[in-house]
């Protein structure tokens, strides 16, 4: 293995801390909260984690933490996704894969509508704030 420069090291550092950043909430007002309990694990969540952070830097979109919990109990529709955005909802997502990442990037997030087919838990509509 070769040794790192100084340099190197340098780059590192600020690779790391840009990859930390995205995943801070502070600041930020949406969280998206990936389900990375080993049946999330098993069934693909690190690459849905993976594509929300691919999507939401090739979109720009900086207002957004993606965070990860343990299991969500939907064990069934596993990866599951919980996305929290002001004004809607709080939605849990089943079922997700890369695609199903790019739609809830475009239509929950930037248009706030809910990507139906793949809601799996969502407030009753009587608990629901009105505004």
């Amino acid at each position: 293995m070769a040794k790192m420069t100084l340099e190197d090291l340098r780059k590192l550092r600020e690779s790391k801390q840009d990859a930390l950043r995205k995943r801070d909430v502070e600041g930020k007002d949406c969280q998206v909260i990936v389900g990375m309990g080993t049946c999330g694990i098993a069934a693909g969540a690190k690459v849905v984690l993976d594509a929300f952070l691919s999507e939401l830097e090739a979109k720009g979109i900086e207002n957004v933490s993606v965070t990860q919990t343990g299991c969500m109990g939907l064990c069934h529709v596993e990866p599951t996704v919980e996305v929290i955005v002001p004004g809607m909802p709080d939605v849990i997502y089943g079922n997700v894969d890369a695609k199903v990442v790019k739609q809830i990037v475009a239509d929950h997030i930037i248009g706030k509508k809910l990507v139906s087919e793949h809601v799996f838990d969502k407030p009753a509509a009587d608990i629901l704030k009105k505004d």
